[in-house]
């Protein structure tokens, strides 16, 4: 009787808890709803839109910064 109540050991506890984590995903991704190619085309050219922009940005303002710390530079010279 007494082995009856008995845990199952570590290992069959971990590879249980394992299998069930592989069903819930599957379960899971079987819910998600995929973008259509044009929906990922565009998605990316935004992303690269805003990549370039703010690229562009960090150039500009480091130019601006870079002049202004050789002036003060200058001055002190």
């Amino acid at each position: 009787m007494a082995e009856a109540s008995k845990k199952p050991n570590a290992f069959v506890r971990f590879f249980k808890r394992i299998g069930k984590f592989f069903r819930e995903l599957r379960s899971e991704l079987k819910k998600v709803v995929w973008p259509t190619k044009s929906q990922m085309v565009n998605n990316t050219l935004i992303v690269l839109l805003c990549v370039l922009a703010v690229g562009l940005f960090v150039w500009i303002f480091d130019g601006v910064a870079g002049l202004i710390v050789n002036g003060i530079i200058g001055l002190v010279k």
